[in-house]
This record gives C-alpha cells, structure tokens and sequence, in this order.
C-alpha cells in the first residue's frame, strides 16, 4: 500500500501488487484499514482517492490453490475486512477505477462516494458462481446506488462487464480511458480540498449515507445548518464568494455527526 498526501491535502492511496494484479490479502485489508483510519483522523487531509498500480484496480481475492482464500472462516472471521469503510469516513473518497476490479475489488470500490472507472475494465462480483456471496456490504452499498433490479442482476449472476456499462447504470459516476481515470479523480479530490469546507463535507456525506426518513433526514439537516450557521463557516464561506477569494475554512472536520 502506497500512501501520498499532495499540497491542497489530497491523499491517494495505491494497491500497490501490480505483479499480482493487486490482489487483496489480509495483508492488503490491513493496510488499507490503516491508511483509512490515518485519513480520517488526519485534519490536513481533506479528500481521498483509491486506485490501484499497474493495469489492474484489484482483481479480487487470491484464488490460488494454497491461499486459503474460501476456506472455513476462523474465529473473528468478517467478510468486511476493511474497517472503517470509506462510507464511514468523514472526507470525500473517490475510487479511481483504473483497471479491471472483480470481487472485493468491485465491492471495496462500492464502499467510495465517487466512482471513475476505465471504459474498457472488467468489473463483477462473481461470488455465487465460486460458492459465496458478495462481501463489504456490498448488498447494502450497490442497493443503494443503483435500486434493487440492478442490484439483483449484479449480485445473482455474477457476470461480467465493462466500465462503460457500469456507468451508463449509475454503478459508476464516469468511464474515461484508463490513463485519464487517476488525474481526473485527483482534479476532482483537488477542488474539494480547497474549496469545500470540511464540516460540511462530514455532515452532509454522513446524510448521503445514513439509513433515514424523509422526515429524519429534513431533521438531520436542521440540525446541521445550526451547527455551522452558529460557528464562522457559512459566514466565511458568503464573505469568500463576495470577495471573489479562496475560502479560509477551520481546519477540521469534525465528527460528521448532527446529534449523538
């Protein structure tokens, strides 16, 4: 796992097993883990990318006779081995999709705000055809993305398709040729990290993905207008428009959270 952190406070986060197609491992899961706790808690980091190195995203699970892959869970098992999932982070977390994601590698990108995938990579979640299940909450995350029709076609079948597929059916946000995948989803992880307060970010990705009433939700957004209306953030942000300037943000994010 490689970890670099840019001046406007853009963390990307690279699979970094190009020889293996970037296979995901315990080993992998645990240092994806870290990498996400540190940008989490780190205040200068304001906005995440994930991508993988070479001509892969991340193929999925080690199959390989030995690895153990879909043997007998052991005590403490999870089939969410990634912990916080990029759908608890307070920061904005965009999956650069720059090659073929299969598996877990699909599932871990599921877990992201933001989408851009290569056009021409191979995507699926083929677990029923190798006597499992979609993993990473996956049948939480592409549920919530897409409804349950293309949910169930994904998950049911497990077949493969391209990226370009993908994001003609809201799985993904964009498709771009695979060498444009990582700089368009820096530029993108960029501009939130210098223009978007990172409250707001918090509270308002933290709304994106709670499970709430219409009700709840107006209740949740109240409560956040309150909380930054109260403290120097709208006011900076209407003086910054007016003064055609860079806003000056505090530099935390936050709990994310509205209420308890």
């Amino acid at each position: 796992m490689r970890v670099e952190v840019d001046d406007a406070g853009v963390a990307v986060l690279t699979l970094d097993g190009a020889d293996r197609l970037n296979a995901f491992s315990t080993e992998t899961g645990q240092a994806l883990s870290a990498a996400y706790a540190r940008c989490d808690h780190d205040e200068t980091i304001k906005a995440v990318v994930l991508t993988g190195a070479g001509r892969a995203f991340c193929a999925g699970a080690d199959l390989s006779a030995g690895s153990g892959a879909f043997a007998a869970p052991g005590a403490g098992f999870s089939a969410s081995p990634v912990q916080p999932p990029a759908f608890r982070m307070r920061k904005l977390v965009i999956a650069a999709v720059n090659g073929h994601a299969i598996g877990i590698g699909l599932t871990l990108a599921l877990q992201c705000d933001v989408r851009l995938v290569c056009a021409d990579a191979q995507l699926a979640v083929p677990q029923v055809r190798r006597g499992t299940i979609g993993d990473a909450a996956v049948h939480f995350t592409l549920t919530r993305s897409v409804g349950l029709a293309v949910a169930a076609e994904v998950l049911l079948t497990g077949r493969t398709f391209s990226g370009a597929e993908a994001a003609q059916r809201g799985i993904a946000t964009r498709a771009l040729p695979a060498a444009e995948v990582l700089p368009a989803a820096v530029a993108m992880a960029r501009e939130v990290a210098l223009l978007a307060n990172p409250a707001s970010v918090a509270l308002s990705k933290r709304l994106l993905w709670a499970d709430l009433t219409a009700d709840e939700v107006a209740a949740e957004e109240t409560a956040a207008h309150v909380i930054l209306m109260n403290g120097p953030d709208a006011a900076e942000g209407a003086a910054a428009w007016r003064e055609n300037r860079a806003p000056r943000w505090r530099p935390t994010a936050g709990d994310g959270r509205t209420t308890g």
